[in-house]
């Protein structure tokens, strides 16, 4: 297995003088869930359309599996499973019908394919009803079940959940956790909805104005985002000791600049600054930080 799945290098693409990525060099590994958030107009579908081929860069490159010139881009892209912007299906087909279609358009010879994703997908029992009669959420795990048809090694999800219901939401959510958990399908899913990918993603692409503002993994997001009470002093083992005897709480951090993370009692620090004070410590910042998601998102793509 290769050390990346993907690596793009200060990739732009412009439209006339407007910039719909600028200078977005990320790197993919194999086996994780990338969170790529944005705001609508961000960049998002843009940059998946360029990793699929499906457009292409003014400048910079990618690479994707280790190869980057064009005719192995080319062959390296058949590894790539996709459903950009909205599901490719046959309304007035049923479930079969769609994946038979889409199998025999890629040239997969496989027939027993179509039925093991659909069951996959958990559309095993609609039978001949249309896709016309299916809800979003049902529309959304049968895009998915086709962009599976390859077995690809990269699938790219673009707003697969939004405008779901919250039982379409949970199934999609489900099914992309299942798909990188027991197919290792490293998974690439844009979307605006914050607390949704908090729940599936193993690491966060921020973009904002076709440029990469930060990327970060889950461990760096929940810290940054988790509240707490930082104590900077110039005794935190003393700290830590009074934390542990007085307030009886191990719940805490130290970080490398010995500043203190304490994670609880954030709704009563008065309580935690008085212990501190009776116990002579001297403290250069006592303060409450960390926020939500939604906050975090915000300050970084500075609204």
């Amino acid at each position: 297995m290769t050390e990346f799945i993907l690596k793009t290098n200060e990739l732009t693409k412009t439209y006339g003088r407007f910039n719909a990525l600028h200078n977005v060099s990320i790197t993919l590994k194999p086996g994780k869930i990338y969170g790529l958030i944005g705001q609508n107009g961000s960049g998002k579908s843009t940059l998946m359309r360029v990793i699929s081929g499906l457009s292409f860069p003014t400048s910079g490159d990618l690479e994707l599996f280790g190869k980057s010139s064009p005719r192995a881009m080319q062959i390296e892209r058949k590894r790539l499973g996709t459903m950009i912007e909205s599901p490719s299906l046959v309304l007035n087909m049923n479930t079969k019908e769609n994946m038979r279609a889409h199998r025999i358009m890629r040239g997969i010879p496989n027939e027993e394919i179509e039925d093991e994703l659909i069951e996959l997908v958990g559309l095993g029992s609609t039978g001949k009803k249309k896709v016309k009669n299916f809800s979003l959420g049902m529309k959304q795990r049968l895009g998915i079940a086709i962009s599976l048809i390859n077995n690809p090694e990269l699938l790219i999800l673009d707003e697969p959940i939004n405008g779901l219901d919250p039982i379409g939401v949970m199934e999609v959510r489900n099914l992309i956790l299942k798909l990188c958990r027991e197919k290792h399908i490293t998974i690439l899913i844009s979307s605006h909805n914050l607390p949704e990918l908090f729940q599936v993603a193993t690491d966060y692409i921020i973009i904002h104005d076709g440029e990469v503002k930060q990327t970060l993994t889950l461990e760096q997001l929940e810290n940054k985002c988790q509240r707490h009470i930082l104590i900077e002093c110039e005794e935190p083992d003393k700290v830590l000791g009074i934390l542990e005897t007085e307030l009886a709480t191990t719940n805490y951090k130290v970080l490398p600049n010995k500043t203190v993370k304490l994670y609880d009692y954030v709704d009563r620090k008065k309580e935690v600054a008085r212990t501190l004070f009776d116990n002579e410590i001297m403290y250069t910042n006592f303060s409450v930080e960390g926020d939500t998601l939604e906050n975090y998102f915000l300050s970084v793509i500075g609204g």
